[in-house]
């Protein structure tokens, strides 16, 4: 009955539909995570951009990545080194080692010839980094 009422054509453009409102909001959403992830934003600023962004949806979104995009890109990329950092420490917690730990091991590799002087020299660098 619904196959005979409901042609294939709006079918599609149904499924296009959910997917670019699927779409918008996910938009939506991290453009007000990227808002409230700001930190060179003041709290009026952020304020303006979520009432901009509410009362006028898609001049607001557009503006807002036209003005703030390559931002959005560096808070995401800060956001991931510092989730990395989390969770480089906390495998080194959990392990038992610590940063001494491992510069003595890079040490004995470096004295039994395993290591090169500037690979030994590099892994260091990374390691008090």
């Amino acid at each position: 009955m619904l196959a005979s009422s409901y042609p294939l054509l709006n079918l599609f453009w149904t499924m296009l539909m959910i997917f670019l409102f699927v779409f918008w909001i996910f938009i939506l959403i991290q453009i007000v995570v990227d808002i409230f992830r700001s930190h060179d934003m003041g709290g009026w600023a952020k304020a303006l951009w979520l009432i901009f962004i509410l009362i006028l949806p898609f001049l607001g979104v557009l503006v807002y990545l036209i003005a703030r995009g390559g931002k959005m890109q560096q808070h995401q990329v800060e956001a991931a080194k510092e989730q990395q950092q989390a969770f480089n420490s906390y495998v080194q917690q959990a392990a038992g080692t610590s940063t001494a730990d491992q510069l003595a091991t890079l040490a004995k590799l470096k004295d039994d010839g395993t290591l090169t002087d500037a690979e030994f020299e590099a892994q260091k660098a990374k390691l008090l980094s």
